[in-house]
């Protein structure tokens, strides 16, 4: 089965996804499609696989190890009060996790609700013109941890796109 997240791989190889942050150990790490809250971002596994448990053991670690790689310079590139981490895949059943920024400053009625209580239909959309700051910092965050090799305990990484 073709999911969107089989389409955003694919589209990610053949250098067409504009929301490419960078290619990382375990796949991609991509801008969300809605901006709810800046930088809310997603890291997607190349090859897709349909599940967390459909890795293996190593896979499954570098996996992790990246989405929290991937909070990290979430934090770092906005200033957010913390990370929310989802691994969902009931919608698209192919493994993705969102990775979501969440700030102190958003209403008092969603800022402890989980991100799903948003109203992701009025969303932005993510574009370049308006959401393509937090992409670079992200990016050049992200770069800098990979380029230095401080990306995995173990000093395994990927160069950055």
């Amino acid at each position: 089965m073709q999911t969107l997240i089989h389409q955003r791989v694919s589209a990610a190889r053949e250098g067409s996804n504009p929301y490419v942050i960078s290619r990382v150990a375990s796949g991609w790490a991509v801008m969300g499609d809605v901006q709810f809250l800046e930088g809310y971002s997603l890291l997607l596994p190349d090859p897709v696989v349909p599940s967390l448990n459909d890795l293996s053991h190593d896979a499954r670690g570098s996996f992790l190890q990246d989405m929290a790689l991937l909070g990290d310079v979430i934090l770092e590139a906005t200033g957010a009060a913390r990370i929310n981490y989802e691994i969902l895949g009931n919608s698209e059943p192919a493994l993705h996790a969102h990775v979501i920024p969440r700030y102190d400053s958003e209403p008092d009625n969603l800022r402890t609700m989980p991100v799903w209580f948003y109203d992701w239909a009025t969303a932005p959309v993510f574009s370049e013109a308006h959401h393509g700051a937090v992409l670079d910092r992200i990016r050049a965050a992200l770069q800098t941890r990979l380029l230095c090799g401080t990306a995995h305990p173990d000093g395994s990484h990927v160069q950055a796109e």
